[in-house]
């Protein structure tokens, strides 16, 4: 088995990307057929998992009713990353100068975003078809093991909506609100401002 690999379960994907496509459109406009496009499933599959999601009063159509309720759902159903603990010297220094792609989460993306934690550790997605160009990043520039700094691998649908803020890229802002939220404490008040903000506070 190598250091870092794909998840090894496929089957919460095909949700993980409805429920990422819903909350990063919220307003309603995407139709289920562009749902189904956008988080690459059959328009079937669309149908029938927001069937279930209306009839628990989460969303209506594809307008999203509930955000917190629908970010739980998605933490209760969600796929781990697989992830890579190591030690790295200025990893946002290498984030920025890297061609390979890379979805920044949790403390740094949340202080470039909002600015409520203290960036204490850089995690961030890498692409599948890229783990051994990463791995051969940190033989060459870091240490195995510790660290403040954790490579993430998921489906690489992770990187769907992916934003630029001064010179990085971090994920989406509802990737990185479900990541706050599942990394706790701290983590989960700063998520919460994050759903306000994002999706505006009357709504819950």
């Amino acid at each position: 088995m190598g250091l870092l690999e794909p998840p090894d379960r496929e089957r919460g994907f095909k949700k993980e990307r409805i429920l990422r496509v819903l909350l990063n459109h919220p307003d309603g406009e995407q139709t289920k057929y562009r749902v189904a496009k956008l988080a690459d499933v059959t328009e079937a599959w669309v149908r029938e998992y927001t069937k279930r999601l209306e009839e628990a009063g989460l969303v209506e159509d594809t307008r999203v009713l509930k955000p917190r309720k629908v970010y739980e759902t998605w933490s209760d159903d969600r796929i781990d990353p697989n992830q890579l603990a190591v030690s790295l010297q200025q990893p946002m220094a290498l984030l920025a100068e890297t061609p390979l792609q890379y979805g920044l989460t949790t403390y740094q993306a949340e202080n470039l975003h909002q600015g409520f934690l203290f960036a204490s550790t850089t995690d961030f997605y890498v692409s599948q078809g890229e783990i051994d160009d990463w791995l051969q990043i940190v033989e060459d520039r870091g240490m195995l093991g510790g660290g403040n700094t954790r490579l993430r691998v998921l489906d690489d649908h992770v990187f769907y909506n992916s934003l630029s803020v001064n010179g990085v890229t971090t994920v989406s802002i509802p990737q990185l609100i479900l990541d706050l939220l599942d990394e706790g404490g701290p983590c989960e008040e700063a998520a919460e401002k994050l759903i306000d903000s994002f999706h505006g506070d009357s709504q819950w």
